[in-house]
């Protein structure tokens, strides 16, 4: 069984959520595979995770670069799983993956985009007829996350 997470981004941008998300997945030694649905904004996140902190940096990499399934963390616009990875993230309004194999699958949604809102519903309601544990969490003001469901 998956463990699904629905994250609803409120008071913070995608951009500022991600790279604290992928720190502890790699601290729990999970291989990553960040998954956009707007593909052309690939090389974007690739910039971010080597630059969001002056004293760090993501190991990882994009799916059309060469060594890419040696990545601990695969960008990609793809529906497959090539470094066996443990944890996936859906962002940019990705879909669903055919195969739901996997410790973690996180949703990341913009509340402030009604296209993303209503994509987060429907993959709530195809997911919740499932056997996987659904949690959903938001934003308060203050940027700190609650459960909610």
């Amino acid at each position: 069984m998956t463990e699904i997470l629905f994250y609803h981004l409120q008071t913070q941008p995608l951009e500022e959520i991600l790279p604290g998300l992928l720190e502890r997945s790699l601290a729990r030694n999970w291989r990553v595979v960040v998954e956009s649905g707007l593909p052309e904004r690939l090389e974007d996140i690739d910039s971010l995770l080597w630059t969001y902190r002056e004293d760090s940096f993501l190991p990882h990499g994009l799916d059309s670069e060469a060594f890419a399934e040696n990545q601990p963390i695969l960008l990609t616009g793809g529906k497959d799983n090539p470094i066996g990875a443990q944890i996936r993230f859906l962002i940019h309004d990705a879909g669903l993956p055919d195969d739901l194999n996997y410790e973690r699958l996180v949703l990341l949604f913009d509340g402030q985009d009604e296209f993303s809102v209503q994509q987060a519903r429907d993959h709530w309601k195809v997911l919740k007829k499932t056997d996987h544990d659904l949690s959903y969490w938001q934003q308060n003001e203050s940027g700190r996350w609650e459960k909610k469901g």
